[in-house]
């Protein structure tokens, strides 16, 4: 590959922004009766604790209506490492570290704080992400949670604080934004690597190196990308957790991938495809589809308008074409909505994924969701005729008047002779 320009380094988060944060969430807590409040990633998508301190060790926070919140960790060396962070002047957002193992610790805590008769929320008792629907949190902690605070009574928190997480400030806009120019600069990279006679796993491996050069990460499932001129197929190669081999490229091929790439926590998904000339001319057919509903998708976006609608917008020129979508036309950016199409799939008879999706009936998640100014969505349209499918899109922003468009070069199909 061709050396790339080193990466300029991107925004950081000010205290100012721990301290909106905070507030806000403390004025949803003081809406609901809540005196504290508990989060932990439990290996979840999202790691929600990163939320209230800007971290992540893998373990649960504290957070009551004064003073900063308590972080508890298993792994000291983790905790070490924020220290060390300061020490080279990164201020932390909070000073109350501790090493503890596991929700018995937690007890202790809020024994120590005199909440052992409050009222207490949690996350993640609800859904957290697509494959969270049940929530993450863990029977072994929520038994010692019970056993060990009797005289408390947990509230679930989960949808008052993702929801909180939906609206995002100047400065997490400002990461996002640079989030989508370092996914702008993967895709790039991507068209590149794609040739015949080149391995899955060469492509793959250029687009990781771009996100992370540029001081980003890949958040869960991190770079999904599948190739072949009629693949149906979705999610990383199967090559990345068995024994299989890449797929090397051929003419003809669609290569498409599912970039998630994630700085300060802000994601800037987008959706890349590249066609390998020549190919089927349905390519150019599902292109023209999934643009228009793209199109449509940015057209419907406004404060006010609801989630619903916009699905709405760009489901209309795939049921009039004929096509059918396999993966969501949208969702929002942070877990919220997640809007699906059930449109056309009679064409599935007879099909290798018949078996698959013949007997779903797809629909829209909190299609009520009113969209207000400084939410995010990914805009995702996927067109498929038969087994053949294409898909492209991206991130937008909810602006004042409308969608601003964090995204070019994913937002068609790359062609390539």
């Amino acid at each position: 590959m061709n050396a790339h320009p080193p990466s300029r380094p991107g925004p950081v988060l000010t205290l100012a922004e721990r301290d909106r944060r905070w507030a806000g969430l403390r004025r949803c807590m003081a809406a609901r009766g809540i005196d504290a409040l508990v989060v932990g990633s439990f290996q979840g998508r999202e790691r929600l604790e990163s939320y209230l301190v800007d971290d992540f060790i893998d373990g649960m926070v504290l957070l009551g209506h004064g003073g900063e919140p308590t972080v508890l960790g298993f792994a000291t060396g983790r905790i070490s490492r924020a220290f060390e962070s300061e020490r080279r002047g990164w201020p932390l957002w909070t000073q109350d570290y501790r090493v503890g193992s596991g929700a018995a610790a937690l007890v202790k805590l809020i024994e120590e704080r005199g909440l052992a008769r409050a009222t207490l929320g949690i996350v993640g008792f609800g859904p957290t992400a697509p494959g969270e629907a049940d929530g993450l949190l863990p029977l072994g902690v929520w038994r010692v949670l019970s056993e060990g605070c009797p005289g408390v009574r947990w509230e679930d928190f989960t949808r008052d604080f993702t929801d909180f997480m939906l609206v995002k400030s100047a400065e997490e806009l400002a990461l996002l934004r640079h989030a989508a120019q370092v996914s702008e600069a993967a895709c790039r990279v991507m068209a590149e690597a794609c040739a015949p006679g080149v391995s899955e796993a060469l492509v793959y491996a250029e687009v990781v190196r771009e996100v992370l050069r540029h001081g980003c990460e890949l958040r869960y499932p991190f770079l999904s990308l599948q190739s072949g001129p009629d693949n149906i197929g979705w999610g990383v190669p199967r090559w990345t957790f068995r024994a299989e081999h890449p797929r090397t490229l051929a003419r003809g091929d669609l290569v498409q991938a599912e970039i998630h790439t994630t700085y300060g926590g802000q994601e800037a998904q987008v959706q890349m495809c590249v066609a390998l000339e020549p190919v089927h001319p349905d390519v150019r057919r599902c292109e023209a589809v999934a643009r228009e509903s793209y199109r449509r998708g940015v057209e419907a976006v406004r404060p006010g308008a609801s989630f619903a609608q916009v699905v709405r917008a760009m489901e209309a020129p795939i049921a009039s074409a004929g096509c059918w979508s396999k993966t969501p036309l949208a969702h929002t950016l942070t877990f919220g909505s997640t809007g699906f199409t059930a449109v056309n799939r009679e064409q599935l008879a007879g099909t290798r994924d018949e078996r698959v999706e013949g007997g779903q009936r797809p629909g829209v998640r909190r299609g009520d969701l009113l969209l207000a100014e400084g939410m995010g969505l990914e805009l995702e349209p996927n067109a498929c005729l038969g087994m053949l499918r294409v898909n492209i899109g991206a991130g937008v922003v909810v602006g004042p008047e409308g969608a601003l468009e964090l995204n070019e070069l994913p937002t068609r199909v790359f062609y390539k002779d």
